[in-house]
This record gives structure tokens, C-alpha cells and sequence, in this order.
């Protein structure tokens, strides 16, 4: 069973042994290895049980080393980098060599990312090479926000997880490219797309592929409990049942125990909403019900990415 704990030495030595261990970033927990060693990435794909088809996520710690892997970086993304990171953004950038196929699914572009968690960017700082990290939890499940999350499913497949105390965005990094007319948003995520085109002007939005994905977390079945997830439009409610869950947005449902429910933000903050969205899920997920019914939320700022993960959490595959 994996070890839990803060020693960076400890994760240090597994990773550069050639080890994948769950680490730490504002967004979920990652499970990562060294993104230049195939086998290392092959082991990520293997403990995820993840499609080789859909690529990861490369992360460092600072601007400059990106040209150890990218080949340039277009005006744009430049902008977005100094101005974001570290935080919540990853961008689509065209790879060197140095970069295996398997972390890219020969696609031409690498997604990089600076983590916001003080925790790996220690990590990152002292490691010789980057980190691919997709979430730290089986392929297409809820993503995890704690290390005890990462635990549970994962921890008799790795040795270590380094623990950085909850994620404080909750939802996975918003993703975006370069390579269109205008810059595109493969991925909603942490970060809002106002603020992005606050910075760069208008985005595209292209969020879902069935098959060949251009960048990670674009499959449209994803992010799913085990129960079945019934999307509920804001201001309805579900049909009461003992059997029944319910995930709510600022207020509670009648006909539910409160046992069977989770309300996500109180005040309806959808920072904190965002926060709380995976563990609720998961806590829901546990119970003894048939069924899970979701509030949408508003479709605004970090809602629309709460919205996307609720909506393909929802596709039976």
C-alpha cells in the first residue's frame, strides 16, 4: 500500500528510480512520472488503465525550461503564461523530440502546465526532468482531491503519495491551443475563459471528441461515478426516494435526507462550488443509492466547467 506523507526526498528518489507516485496541485491530484522516460509513462497509462490515445499533461516549474521541450511559443501563449502561471492553465505547444510519443499520442503539440502547489514546485525544482501527471485516479472516474482520495483507488499500485492537503481549485486545469484561426479551449477547467480573453482577446471553445483527442480530457465520457448520474435543470428537483442522491448547488432539496445529499456552496460561490464538486461525488458515490441526481449550475465563469464535468459524468459509455 502506498506511503502517505511529505517527504520530497522520498518522492524525489521513486520518481528519478523511474516510479510513478501521486503528487499535489491546486487543480486534483496528479500521478506522475518522468514525462522523458517511456516506461515511466507507460506505467502512468498502465495504473490509470488509461487509453494511450488520450494524452497527458507535462509539467515544470518555470517558463525558461519549457524550451527543453517546445519549440517556440506563440505570442499569445507567451502572454497567457506570464501572466497565469502557476495556476490553473495548461497550453498546447509544439514538442521537441525530447518528448515521447506516447506522452503526446503522436500528436504534434505537448500540453504544458506550471502547478500553483508550493509542495511540487519544490518537487519540480529538483528533478532533472518534467512530470506528466494526469489525475490520480482510474480511468474516468471522479478525479481526486485529496491524497487519501488518491489512496483509495490507487494506493496498492504505487509506493508513494505525497500529500499537499486538499486541492484548492477542485477541477482540472482549462486547456487551450494555438494552432486555429483564433486561440481555442480544448478543455473548460480552474481557469474562466473571461479571464483568458480578457488577456488575448476572443477564444474558441471545442471541448468534446468521441475518439482521437487533440488534447487531454476532451473524451465526452468522463469524470463519472459508479451510480448513475441524472442532470437536473437549476430550480427543479428530484424525485424523492430512499434509494436516491442528490447533488445540489446552493440549497438543500425536500423530499431528501440530508444524509443523501451534498450542497455544494451555501452563499452560491463557485469557487467554492468548484472545490467541493469531486469529493461530494465521491461521497455520494458511496452511499447505499441506485441513482444520483445533479443541480447544474449557472452556466458562467468556472460553472461552465462544473456544468462540462457534470454533463460528461452523465454519459453512460
Amino acid at each position: 500500500m502506498a506511503q502517505i506523507g511529505t517527504d520530497l526526498q522520498a518522492a524525489k528518489a521513486y520518481l528519478e528510480a523511474g516510479n510513478v507516485v501521486g503528487i499535489p496541485t491546486e487543480t486534483v491530484y496528479g500521478l506522475a512520472g518522468n514525462a522523458l522516460n517511456p516506461d515511466a509513462v507507460l506505467s502512468i497509462f498502465r495504473v490509470k488503465n488509461r487509453p494511450s490515445f488520450d494524452p497527458l499533461i507535462v509539467h515544470t516549474d518555470s517558463l525558461s525550461k519549457l524550451s527543453q521541450f517546445v519549440t517556440h511559443i506563440p505570442d499569445a501563449a507567451r502572454l497567457l503564461a506570464e501572466a497565469c502561471w502557476p495556476g490553473p492553465l495548461t497550453l498546447l505547444l509544439p514538442r521537441r523530440a525530447s518528448i515521447p510519443d506516447l506522452v503526446t499520442s503522436g500528436l504534434p503539440s505537448v500540453a504544458v502546465r506550471i502547478p500553483n502547489h508550493p509542495l511540487t514546485l519544490r518537487l519540480l525544482a529538483s528533478l532533472d526532468f518534467p512530470l506528466a501527471a494526469p489525475s490520480a485516479n482510474p480511468f474516468g472516474y471522479i478525479s481526486p482531491t485529496t491524497a487519501a482520495h488518491v489512496a483509495d483507488q490507487l494506493g496498492d499500485q504505487i509506493p508513494y503519495i505525497l500529500d499537499g492537503g486538499p486541492a484548492q481549485v477542485g477541477l482540472e486545469s482549462t486547456i487551450v491551443g494555438f494552432d486555429e484561426a483564433i486561440p481555442t479551449i480544448y478543455r473548460l477547467g480552474g481557469m474562466a475563459p473571461q479571464l483568458i480573453e480578457s488577456l488575448i482577446g476572443p477564444v474558441a471553445i471545442r471541448t468534446h471528441s468521441t475518439s482521437n483527442p487533440q488534447a487531454p480530457g476532451m473524451l465526452s465520457s468522463h469524470y463519472a461515478p459508479r451510480k448513475p448520474l441524472v442532470l437536473l435543470q437549476p430550480g427543479t428537483s428530484p424525485p424523492p426516494g430512499h434509494r436516491t442522491a442528490a447533488l445540489a448547488f446552493r440549497h438543500p432539496f425536500g423530499g431528501l435526507s440530508d444524509a443523501h445529499q451534498r450542497v455544494l456552496s451555501p452563499t452560491g460561490d463557485l469557487a467554492e462550488a468548484a472545490k467541493n464538486l469531486f469529493a461530494a461525488l465521491r461521497s455520494l458515490d458511496a452511499l447505499d443509492v441506485d441513482i444520483i441526481y445533479a443541480e447544474l449550475l449557472p452556466n458562467l465563469g468556472l460553472g461552465q466547467a462544473m456544468n462540462d464535468r457534470l454533463r460528461r459524468a452523465s454519459v453512460q459509455p
